[in-house]
């Protein structure tokens, strides 16, 4: 697929409700979302909030209730879309295996259904570290290598959208560093993935945007900068200093209302600072000569809680 547009996935109005009346579920409620080519793009929110079914809507496995998709392009359920769907890499969260295939034999199979490469096989195998295990029975495979074989399908066919639903389920600190570097040449190649995670600590620091999703509609949406700006939730300092030197900032900090101070311990000071005022509080600890200054952002999981709920 080729395309000019900046957008490798963009989603108008996306709906998707079951039943009728009193009874409807509103399992997604006119979502919005544009996602650009080459970025890693976060998808976070409790069990239930619609990530799954966003995931099927932008595969075409069911049909939305109203708006429309578009990948790279071209509109999901439209003539062209079942050959724009061999470039776009699905992991599920619960991938079905069938444990009397060797590890090789299951990449094989799955290429075969997405008319993909046999002769890829091998290689994505060694890509995520299951090169030496290529000829033993998946019913020998632990929880993590079960998952690396769901993330080497995935990877079939050069796919230019990766959509990945809980990716790290059951893989070590190591396997899960592993991952990431491996999601970092796919952007650096121009591919486009989204990760739906429950795991928020993992990707503050990896996504280049988020979108939350409570009870099937879209609440943010933006960089975790961006989401913090929103959140209005305040920053944490901690100040170090040898008495006499807290004693004088605390001095300096009583006309300061923007400010809430805790005596943490001896030669620890605790602030709450309103984000707005964070320069210029800084500042005025900075020239109190302190041994040490942390500022503390709030974290992608405070953020979530902040957010989720209509404001």
């Amino acid at each position: 697929m080729t395309s000019t547009s900046a957008d490798a996935l963009i989603i108008e109005g996306l709906s998707k409700h079951y039943g009728q009346g009193r009874s409807t579920l509103k399992a997604l409620d006119a979502v919005h979302l544009r996602m650009a080519r080459g970025q890693l793009h976060g998808l976070i929110g409790h069990n239930g909030a619609g990530k799954s079914t966003l995931f099927k809507l932008v595969l075409g496995l069911i049909t939305p209730t109203a708006g429309r998709i578009a990948v790279d392009s071209i509109e999901v359920g439209g003539r062209q879309f079942r050959q724009a769907r061999q470039s776009i890499g699905y992991l599920p969260e619960n991938l079905v295996l069938y444990d009397n295939l060797s590890g090789l034999e299951t990449l094989r199979f799955f290429a075969r259904l997405k008319g993909a490469p046999a002769g890829q096989c091998p290689e994505l195998l060694d890509r995520v570290g299951l090169g030496a295990a290529a000829q033993r029975a998946v019913r020998e495979y632990s929880k993590g290598m079960r998952q690396r074989l769901g993330f080497a399908q995935a990877l079939l066919g050069t796919p230019q959208l990766l959509l990945l639903d809980e990716p790290t389920t059951g893989l070590d600190p190591s396997a899960i560093r592993d991952f990431y570097e491996q999601l970092d040449r796919l952007r650096q190649q121009g591919v486009t993935i989204v990760i739906s995670s429950h795991i928020l600590a993992e990707l503050q620091q990896r996504v280049d945007r988020l979108a939350l999703l409570a009870n099937g509609t879209l609440r943010a949406e933006g960089t975790v900068a961006e989401l913090r700006e929103r959140s209005r939730m305040p920053v944490t300092m901690v100040a170090r200093a040898d008495e006499p030197t807290l004693d004088r900032l605390l001095a300096t900090l009583t006309d300061t209302p923007v400010l809430t101070v805790h005596r943490q311990a001896p030669g620890i000071l605790h602030l709450l600072c309103q984000r707005e005022h964070k320069m210029a509080a800084l500042q005025r600890m900075a020239a109190a000569g302190l041994m040490d200054l942390q500022v503390q952002e709030p974290t992608l999981e405070d953020v979530y809680f902040e957010l989720r709920e209509p404001s």
